[in-house]
């Protein structure tokens, strides 16, 4: 069942594959006009995008290597619409070295790419967006987290990730806790093993994909499109009460 999303906007980071351009693909069919940020891959933004009517369909670059980009990255998505109602914090990396076993070479890069990238660019994003949602009058944040930032990743090579994913999962609860009275709606979506290319290559260092699903559940990763169908919904606004929360996608393996 399809949500409407007419008349609303969202600015969706890490937009040109994957999770991203799922959450995208999901937005635009059910009306909403749309954001699409990415590094680079503009094409795989636009992709997402395909078949949006005109005026509904944006696409912005900003490095998230770099937190100072999100400052331009917010001012130029203002300069196209007149307000977001909506910001999913969805763009990351994984590094599957740098881990306790590695050298502090490996282990220095880790922690600051991924720091940078999944905790200061989402974050910084994350209080021009709050801002402006209570300038507003209120607002949905939608930040994507993991399952390892409660259960640890399953490998000591991504340990920095999974901190990363812990730190930026208590700022989006902080804002929840601080802001629910000024309308600010706030969700944390913890997803598990979803069938993207960063979930393949975390898998090779753990015994390759048949070793990850032999341990899962349902038996399948988690596909891109049920998590699109959940941030769509989020982004309605309707679940209120729901603010603040955690919500896990894993297919029935970490159950708490």
């Amino acid at each position: 069942m399809g949500m409407d999303l007419a008349g609303r906007t969202v600015l969706v980071t890490g937009a040109s594959k994957g999770i991203g351009a799922a959450i995208v693909r999901r937005l635009g069919a059910d009306g909403a006009t749309v954001i699409a940020h990415c590094n680079s891959d503009v094409a795989g933004a636009r992709a997402a995008l395909a078949g949006f009517p005109p005026g509904r369909a944006h696409v912005l670059t900003a490095d998230q290597g770099d937190p100072t980009a999100m400052d331009g990255l917010w001012q130029r998505a203002l300069a196209l619409v007149p307000r977001i109602d909506c910001v999913v914090l969805n763009a990351a990396i994984l590094v599957n070295s740098g881990g306790i076993e590695d050298g502090m070479e490996a282990w220095q890069a880790a922690w600051d790419s991924q720091w940078r990238v999944n905790v200061a660019s989402p974050t910084r994003l994350m209080k021009h967006a709050v801002n402006h949602f209570v300038e507003q009058g209120g607002g949905v944040l939608v930040t994507m987290s993991s399952w390892v930032a409660q259960r640890g990743s399953g490998s000591q090579a991504t340990i920095a990730y999974a901190a990363s994913k812990a730190a930026v999962k208590a700022a989006a609860q902080t804002v929840a806790r601080h802001y629910a009275k000024a309308g600010v709606l706030t969700y944390i979506v913890a997803p598990g093993v979803v069938r993207t290319q960063m979930s393949v290559d975390a898998a090779a260092i753990v015994g390759g994909e048949a070793a990850v699903t032999a341990g899962l559940a349902m038996g399948e990763w988690v596909p891109p499109e049920e998590l699109a169908d959940l941030v769509a919904f989020l982004a309605t606004g309707r679940a209120r009460h729901l603010s603040g929360a955690t919500l896990d996608v894993n297919g029935a393996t970490y159950i708490r």
